[in-house]
């Protein structure tokens, strides 16, 4: 069997629905599979929780404990940035006492900065997100505590 056959027995082989070929001639033998990559399957045992009301409810309550005291949550979903451009100095940071009307941080939506204003005097107690980070509605950004 001359090479140049061989090359186009595997590209019609390739072109076809086939997934299995064999062909044998004058004493020569090709074997040809697509998709024979042997997956391993892994059995594991199950695992069972002894306690499973206890269990979910310890897991929720771990996720839902945020500090005590108020957030300032994102009406939006966008990208937050902390100061309106890079190299600036930041609009808040913790320990900042920030009054009604002030520039806390930008979201970006739809490439259009947004600036996000404080409802009412309050002091910054953390800044929950990074520079940049992306943003989903109602997502708290600032922990903070009236004034």
């Amino acid at each position: 069997m001359e090479f140049e056959n061989v090359k186009e027995l595997i590209k019609i082989f390739d072109d076809s629905s086939l997934s299995r070929l064999k062909f044998n001639q004058d004493g020569a033998s090709i074997t040809l599979e697509k998709g024979s990559a042997k997956e391993e399957i892994i059995y594991a045992e199950p695992q069972v929780i002894s306690e499973p009301k206890e269990a979910i409810s310890k897991v929720i309550t771990e996720k839902n404990e945020l500090k005590s005291g108020d957030y300032i949550k994102s009406p939006m979903v966008g990208s937050f940035y902390s100061a309106p451009n890079p190299g600036a100095d930041v609009f808040a940071k913790a320990g900042d006492r920030v009054s009604k009307g002030q520039t806390l941080c930008i979201l970006e939506a739809m490439k259009i900065m947004n600036e996000i204003e404080a409802e009412f005097d309050c002091k910054i107690l953390e800044v929950l997100v990074e520079d940049g980070q992306a943003i989903e509605y109602d997502m708290p950004l600032f922990s903070i505590e009236r004034i």
